[in-house]
């Protein structure tokens, strides 16, 4: 039963954490799909940036959504 455990250990240890979903690259997807794509590059970037001002500014875990919207809503709203 140890050798299962340490190698249990060592494979979690190993394995990379989950991450968010990586940026759109307009580049490599299909030049028919290049303007989704530039759309959604966009919006990831103001999604990231909304983030990053809830991370400076240490909002709670049960406020973050609510943060998040409004901050998406007023960067729509200075566009």
């Amino acid at each position: 039963m140890k050798p299962f455990i340490f190698i249990a250990a060592i494979a979690l240890l190993v394995t990379a954490p989950a991450r968010s979903q990586p940026l759109v690259d307009p580049n490599k997807v299909a030049p028919e799909y290049r303007e989704a794509a530039e759309k959604r590059r966009a919006e990831q970037l103001r999604q990231r940036e909304c983030a990053m001002k809830a991370d400076l500014e240490k909002v709670l875990p049960r406020d973050r959504t609510a943060f998040l919207n409004h901050c998406l809503d007023m960067m729509a709203a200075k566009q």
